[in-house]
């Protein structure tokens, strides 16, 4: 005779899933918060552009030198203030990059000058300098290396989402807030897009806790589970360096430094120069030009997240990277040819987007695998201190470009070349070394 009262068949979360589930939701949207207004700030030069170029009377050149000089600063103090974070803890230092990136930024509407306008881009790219390899490498101390890629993709899309908000955002500010008290639309973006830099950096305070032992939100149980998880991390990457000579002096981290210099010679180019190129494609309202500024971020924000989550399914990493490169320099070197139809330019540029930004995500998650330590905060900073020299090469050789042949076209097959040989650089790095 059956038991009429047996005990129905349960489910048990698993207990790892669980905690790192907590742990996403807990530090990524606010980190992620943090990086849209980065990189809003860094990037709405772009859309002021279109009112200021006139108003003080800059070239092409002196704009695409002032857009550039950003990363000068940048490059200068990424690794020193990356090594600063790893001593003081992210909560102050991470604090402290946006609370001065944000004043920074909002001292621009007061620009009057080629040379003011010099020495604020400057100022703003020293003032972020170690924001991005700061919050990877504090990842790395939070998941491992498996989990990376789908990690740092939803951190990452602060990088497409500041478009697909700021772009619409930045074009109704320029023209509802035009000649208002005074000011022109390009001083209220600047002033208005610099409050939640300084607003979230305050707030960091609260948000982040330095490590894991210092979350008030995990119970001892979940610490001793994550600290079980990243010793086995620890335990797979045996061979990882951590000294800051490891990661200064690591020819695969320079090798990372050429990979991201491609990534970001096209990924400026479409940052800071979309809304011109859609300009010339024969739109002239600000608005509708943020509105199709927003188009190509969003299908990045999709790049990367499907990306991302198909490099951690499958542990591989190489091809994650090499293939979105050779479709996003076709992308971005076939949209020369349809530079005054509006929707060729945007619908290509999408396509770029989502497979050179959707591969960012999986890139960043090499350095870890072969670094830890002061030598993943050194080899972080690094990588993106070589990669960053981009922008000064992007923007001025596009400015360039456009002020000698009255066409990008020049500067985007460049880029597009850079990307196919960067691939090359992608392939040499060892398969068993990354691919987990």
């Amino acid at each position: 005779m059956p038991i009429a009262n047996a005990a129905p068949a349960t489910t048990v979360a698993d207990p790892v899933h669980t905690l790192y589930h907590k742990i996403t939701w807990k530090l990524i949207p606010f980190l992620c918060f943090c990086y849209l207004a980065a990189y809003l700030d860094r990037i709405n030069i772009g859309f002021a552009k279109l009112q200021m170029l006139d108003q003080l009377h800059f070239s092409e050149t002196a704009f695409g030198l002032g857009a550039g000089l950003f990363f000068v600063g940048y490059i200068i103090f990424e690794v020193p203030s990356n090594l600063i974070l790893e001593k003081v803890g992210a909560k102050i230092w991470i604090a402290r990059i946006m609370i001065t990136w944000g004043l920074l930024s909002a001292c621009t509407m007061l620009v009057t000058s080629t040379t003011q306008f010099y020495i604020l881009r400057f100022l703003l790219g020293a003032a972020e300098a170690g924001f991005l390899p700061g919050v990877l490498y504090y990842l790395t101390t939070w998941f491992p290396t498996h989990r990376r890629g789908r990690i740092i993709a939803l951190f990452m899309i602060g990088l497409p989402l500041s478009s697909v908000i700021g772009g619409p955002l930045s074009g109704w500010i320029m023209g509802h807030f035009d000649n208002m008290a005074g000011l022109r639309g390009w001083q209220w973006l600047f002033l208005i897009e610099a409050v939640p830099s300084v607003l979230l950096g305050v707030w960091t305070f609260w948000a982040l806790p330095n490590t894991y032992q210092q979350a008030k939100w995990l119970s001892p149980e979940e610490k001793t589970l994550l600290e079980s998880e990243l010793r086995k991390d620890d335990a797979d990457g045996a061979g990882s360096k951590h000294s800051f000579r490891d990661g200064f002096f690591n020819l695969k981290v320079w090798m990372l430094g050429g990979i991201d210099f491609s990534i970001l010679l096209s990924a400026y180019a479409m940052g800071f120069w979309m809304p011109t190129f859609i300009r010339n494609a024969g739109i002239t309202d600000t608005f509708h030009i943020g509105i199709l500024t927003a188009l190509p971020s969003v299908a990045a924000l999709l790049g990367m997240l499907l990306i991302g989550a198909s490099s951690d399914k499958h542990r591989e990493r190489r091809w994650h990277i090499i293939v979105p490169f050779f479709i996003g320099a076709a992308a971005m070197a076939t949209s020369t040819f349809f530079t005054h139809n509006v929707v060729a330019t945007v619908a290509l540029f999408a396509i770029a987007s989502a497979a050179i930004i959707g591969a960012v995500p999986v890139f960043f998650s090499l350095p870890a695998t072969f670094l830890k330590g002061t030598a993943a905060a050194t080899g972080f900073a690094l990588a993106c201190s070589l990669a960053n020299i981009a922008g000064l090469v992007s923007n001025s050789l596009m400015g360039v470009a456009i002020d000698v042949t009255g066409s990008s076209a020049g500067a985007l097959w460049f880029f597009a070349g850079c990307l196919i040989l960067s691939s090359f650089l992608v392939i040499a790095l060892p398969a068993k070394l990354v691919n987990r």
